[in-house]
């Protein structure tokens, strides 16, 4: 699982920035075309942050989609697979978007 390793890798860059912090509120952006699964991530989270910064604090995830761009019809369109068809049917589509994985913001409490 892979997810453990992201999850991982998301405090140890919080906790190197907030050392003697003692964080509340964890907003994490994950794609949906990431291939990152936000439940697997919500399970490490606690887990993971335990004896760290983060332990107790609540994880707010949000999940934009991509965006797809057909070069037949001009058309844009939600992108919710990696290799999307425009509902057109053509396949000549660029998708931008929704394969990130991005700390939107940390929430500090404020009893340190």
């Amino acid at each position: 699982m892979h997810e453990l390793a992201v999850t991982e890798s998301v405090i140890a860059a919080i906790s190197a920035q907030l050392p003697d912090s003692r964080v509340a509120v964890v907003h994490l952006e994950i794609g949906r075309l990431s291939g990152v699964m936000p439940d697997a991530v919500r399970f490490c989270f606690e887990l993971a942050g335990e004896g760290t910064c983060v332990a107790g604090a609540r994880l707010d995830i949000t999940e934009p989609e991509g965006v797809g761009d057909c070069a037949s019809c001009g058309l844009t369109f939600p992108a919710r697979e990696p290799l999307a068809l425009c509902p057109c049917g053509s396949a000549d589509v660029t998708i931008s978007g929704g394969a990130d994985l991005t700390i939107k913001a940390v929430e500090v409490a404020d009893d340190v």
